[in-house]
């Protein structure tokens, strides 16, 4: 393995965060999307009240 391929090199620390991300998204996919679904309000018209009615009462 030559220096370059060692992931402490320094030419891998100057390496910009969004070049690193759009290399990898070019290798891998973008498998983690920035937002989830659980994180938008619109979750299938079903608030935190909705969940909270159906935990049943041996839980508390």
């Amino acid at each position: 393995m030559s220096p370059a391929d060692d992931a402490t090199s320094p030419a891998a620390e100057r390496e910009p965060e969004w070049k690193r991300r759009r290399r990898l998204a070019a290798v891998f996919g973008d498998g983690v999307p920035e937002q989830t679904s659980d994180d938008r309000e619109d979750r299938a018209g079903k608030g935190d009240d909705w969940y909270r009615e159906q935990v049943p009462p041996h839980h508390g």
